[in-house]
């Protein structure tokens, strides 16, 4: 046979199979727009979904939030009769926070999701646009909470052209206050005479008024000395602000990795002597941040949270009030890195001669009894292929702990959080929420109670009130109802696992697929990314509406999965909640994103479903899912042909000091330039669409236009928008959310069909 002969041969093959496999048909922008307002549409179509409780203070009560006709409500529920009734006067409380707010603010749709009781359960405080408010109950005055002193940029340097808080601090006894004058440290007595206390201060050595600390016998002052590191700031401007007409520039404290961070020197102060005692800082070197210090109960040693600069090692180090000397109460080493933000510790005693510590030391997240005078392991609490999630409760006289943990559980999906008690010693585990889903619970300050609030994706969300001993169950306190949701047409999400690069390793995932699916056809797939390494991000609790930091929620990918597409969510290696190991991935290698195991997942569910079209395969995300989205395209070509990538953090050099240090170490090295956008953007294959907020202040939008100028001059076509006035979370759950949607939509039908 001919070569032209068998070109026309494989052509008719080739026709013959696509004539068999129906052909989808291009949505309009009729139906565009119907998938964008999916969200909004069904949003409040459930009853009794609730949110985790919150205990009163004096554990009589509890509250949470649950969707009721027309939007939400807060209930509150008596501990003793379980009796209901509403939490607050919502019309009352929404008047307040309109004239607060200066916007409408709806009764059944009130601007947050939960709230805490402020020590008294007439007072409220919550979070709202990324600040704190506070509500009084008992005449409806909201405010924001405005946080005295300076400004920390990302916690390790210190702006300082905003003045700090130096009101005097009062001695616990009443009888002194401490305060900071010219950069020393100075006390006086009541009604008395300055008494200085250092001379070797100065503004670039300067003692730090908001880091003074009296000890309990109010004998001894702890304070940090400190010499500033490089202020960075983050110009931007803004081009169309609201109300004029000119552009405005902004400025943001903004460290970035590399920089040189403050550097705190811990002091020691007897009151009554004068004698001063510089904390030697051998225990203590190139640190990243120093916590605050604090006092042991009995006065007789101070200490403090030590992270050494690259991540590499944490530790408690304790410092004798009489003598100074410093001790290293508990050590954390690592080869790779120390997750800062899921550091455990509580110090027990009066002299925190015990500490319960959270170690990663085997390979999983495990709690640890440690002997606080020599740093050495006591005995170990918890241990196993399975992982610790969260203390919620240590009872010192019973020598007991409550704590979340996943993975205990075998054939269960292996981020479900259940709850536990067990003994200090690491007996009498008794598990305490046994039902297949993923829990969250409260316990009442008392300890005698506990709200369990369970869901899975496909199991509507229900909350139990038990006996916190041992889990038994007290009563049901709401069960979700979704009857006119799946009316409408919600089907739960298939949930599915496959085995990742190495072969063993359960890779697990979410798929969502039109409503009219048809399995005769060919669908394209989109995935929905976040590859974040400080935690896991398919959703695992039932509610689908809204946005979380890796971007959309399951409502959100069925508004896209209705145009035409499978939709997905996966959790690669790189990501948290599993062992070490899992998550070592990322170690100096942001731009692997778990995509083997990512890719891996997709051929074997193609395998499983002949409608999962993977010739076909897009991706979009947000922030760091924006990074993996356009590395997606830069490293995986050949297997992902459109991507959306937003907010993105392009260049980890150009990011914020804490997460890329905390993932990528210090100094800046070699591993910073492999997972740079900018350095790989001639390698683009694929159609890209950037989407970034002008005023981003999570993640610098320079790295945005860094990425577009390498683009330009490598001579590659792409698409962009810019949103005047944007943040970071813009088109997700701010600014012209339905716009940036349907542009995204438009980008995939375009690009994909």
């Amino acid at each position: 046979m001919s070569r032209a002969l068998r070109r026309l041969s494989l052509s008719g093959v080739l026709a013959g199979v696509l004539l068999c496999t129906p052909a989808l048909a291009a949505p309009t922008r009729e139906q565009i727009d119907r998938s964008v307002a999916l969200r909004e549409d069904w949003q409040y179509l459930t009853r009794e979904i609730a949110w985790p409780a919150h205990w009163t203070p004096d554990s009589t009560a509890f509250t949470y939030r649950k969707t009721v006709e027309g939007g939400f409500a807060f209930e509150t529920v008596d501990a003793a009769t379980l009796k209901k009734s509403l939490a607050f006067d919502h019309e009352r409380l929404a008047r307040e926070l309109t004239r607060a707010l200066g916007r409408p603010v709806q009764p059944l749709r009130l601007p947050f999701a939960e709230f805490d009781y402020a020590g008294d359960p007439q007072v409220i405080t919550f979070w709202l646009d990324e600040e704190g408010w506070r509500c009084t109950l008992a005449d409806y005055r909201c405010e924001a909470q405005v946080n005295a002193g300076r400004p920390r940029g990302f916690g390790v340097v210190r702006d300082l052209s905003v003045p700090a808080d130096n009101h005097p601090r009062l001695s616990p006894d009443g009888s002194r206050e401490a305060f900071v004058e010219g950069d020393n440290l100075v006390v006086r007595r009541k009604g008395g005479d300055l008494v200085k206390l250092s001379t070797d201060g100065s503004a670039g050595d300067f003692y730090d008024p908001e880091t003074i600390a009296w000890s309990p016998d109010s004998r001894h002052l702890m304070i940090y000395r400190v010499r500033p590191g490089y202020a960075r700031h983050v110009l931007r401007v803004e081009a169309a602000p609201q109300g004029q007409l000119q552009p405005v520039l902004r400025s943001q404290l903004y460290p970035k990795p590399g920089d040189a961070v403050d550097i705190e020197q811990p002091v020691l102060f007897d009151v009554e002597s004068g004698r001063q005692t510089v904390i030697d800082p051998a225990l203590f070197p190139n640190a990243y941040e120093l916590s605050a210090p604090r006092w042991r109960p009995d006065g007789q040693s101070v200490a403090f949270d030590y992270v050494r600069r690259g991540f590499g090692q944490a530790r408690i180090v304790a410092v004798d009030a009489a003598t100074g000397k410093a001790h290293a109460a508990v050590t954390e080493d690592a080869r790779t890195f120390v997750y800062a933000d899921r550091r455990f510790a509580s110090e027990l005693g009066k002299a925190g001669n015990e500490i319960v510590w959270a170690s990663e030391r085997d390979g999983w997240n495990h709690l640890y009894l440690i002997d606080g005078r020599t740093g050495r392991v006591k005995n170990r609490i918890t241990k196993g292929d399975w992982v610790v999630r969260d203390v919620v409760r240590i009872d010192e006289d019973k020598r007991q702990i409550w704590f979340a943990a996943s993975g205990m559980n075998a054939g269960e999906d292996p981020y479900f959080r259940h709850y536990y008690r067990v003994d200090f010693d690491g007996r009498n585990l008794v598990p305490l929420t046994p039902e297949g889903a993923d829990h969250v619970a409260s316990l009442s300050p008392d300890g005698r109670f506990l709200v369990d609030t369970y869901s899975r994706v496909d199991l509507p969300t229900v909350s139990v009130l038990r006996r916190a001993a041992d889990g038994a169950p007290v009563s049901t306190v709401t069960k979700g109802d979704i009857t006119r949701l799946a009316a409408a047409g919600f089907r739960a999400p298939e949930v599915f696992s496959a085995k990742g690069r190495d072969g063993k390793t359960d890779i697990w995932g979410l798929v969502v697929r039109p409503r009219d699916y048809d399995p005769a056809k060919k669908y394209p797939v989109i995935e929905n990314i976040y590859a974040g390494p400080h935690d896991s991000f398919v959703p695992k609790q039932f509610w689908p509406f809204g946005y979380h930091s890796g971007g959309d929620k399951v409502i959100g990918m069925q508004a896209l999965a209705d145009l035409g597409f499978i939709v997905v969510q996966i959790d690669g290696m790189g990501t948290a909640n599993r062992s070490k190991a899992f998550q070592d991935v990322a170690w100096k290698n942001l731009q692997d994103s778990g995509f083997p195991d990512r890719i891996a997942w997709h051929k074997a569910m193609a395998a499983r479903d002949p409608a999962y079209d993977i010739s076909r395969v897009g991706i979009y995300g947000a922030s760091a899912g924006g990074q993996s989205t356009l590395n997606a395209l830069l490293f995986h070509g050949d297997f992902y042909k459109a991507g959306v990538a937003m907010a993105g953090c392009y260049d980890n050099r150009m990011d914020k000091i804490s997460w890329n240090e905390q993932w990528l170490g210090w100094p800046v090295d070699a591993s910073y330039a492999a997972a740079s956008g900018v350095d790989h953007a001639a390698n683009l294959k694929g159609k890209l669409f950037m989407i970034v907020g002008e005023q981003d202040s999570n993640v610098d939008p320079a790295s945005t236009m860094q990425v577009v100028d390498a683009l330009i001059k490598a001579d590659k076509d792409f698409d962009l928008l810019v949103v005047p006035g944007g943040e970071h979370s813009v088109g997700r759950s701010s600014g012209p959310i339905d716009y940036v949607t349907r542009r995204q939509f438009d980008f995939f039908v375009h690009a994909l069909q």
